[in-house]
């Protein structure tokens, strides 16, 4: 498993932003190079299990939403949301949770991520397959500063104000 001073892995992630309220991208789903896009940046980045499901979406993408603000005058240079859905689902998610300026929604549809992390978590027997697991991390210059990793079915130490509260670490 990833661990405080690792790099992030080496694999590209994708991301479909909405034009606007009600209008699709014209350009489709963008590759997103992990490290090329961590460089020389800090980044709250968090992963949830799935796209619209019930706490992720009423909990983990909200409170980063609401702390936005408050992350970026921490000094931190964006805010990244993985899971394991395709680009289209999340941006249909971003689009939902009014992330726009505020939260990057990234896929990790083949869950590249989650496995070079090993951050994956087994849901096969509930019909949703190999996912992310749910945690947060502060990465710095690409280098994984802080890691917060939720235990099975929790949501404790991953919220937005967790690692807010870390960035000063």
């Amino acid at each position: 498993m990833i661990k405080i001073g690792d790099a992030l892995p080496a694999v590209t992630l994708a991301e479909y932003q909405y034009a606007g309220e009600g209008a699709c991208s014209t350009t489709g789903p963008q590759p997103v190079d992990v490290q090329k896009e961590a460089a020389g940046k800090t980044i709250a980045l968090f992963a949830v299990p799935g796209a619209f499901t019930p706490t992720c979406s009423a909990q983990h993408v909200p409170g980063y939403v609401e702390q936005a603000d408050a992350l970026k005058a921490a000094g931190v240079d964006e805010i990244w949301c993985l899971s394991v859905n395709d680009p289209f689902v999340m941006g249909a998610w971003a689009q939902d949770q009014k992330t726009a300026g505020k939260v990057r929604m990234l896929a990790d549809g083949d869950a590249a991520f989650a496995k070079a992390t090993g951050l994956t978590l087994d849901l096969n027997g509930k019909g949703l397959g190999l996912r992310s697991n749910r945690y947060s991390m502060l990465v710095k210059d690409g280098k994984v500063t802080q890691l917060n990793v939720e235990g099975p079915g929790q949501f404790e130490v991953s919220d937005a104000k967790t690692l807010l509260g870390q960035t000063a670490a």
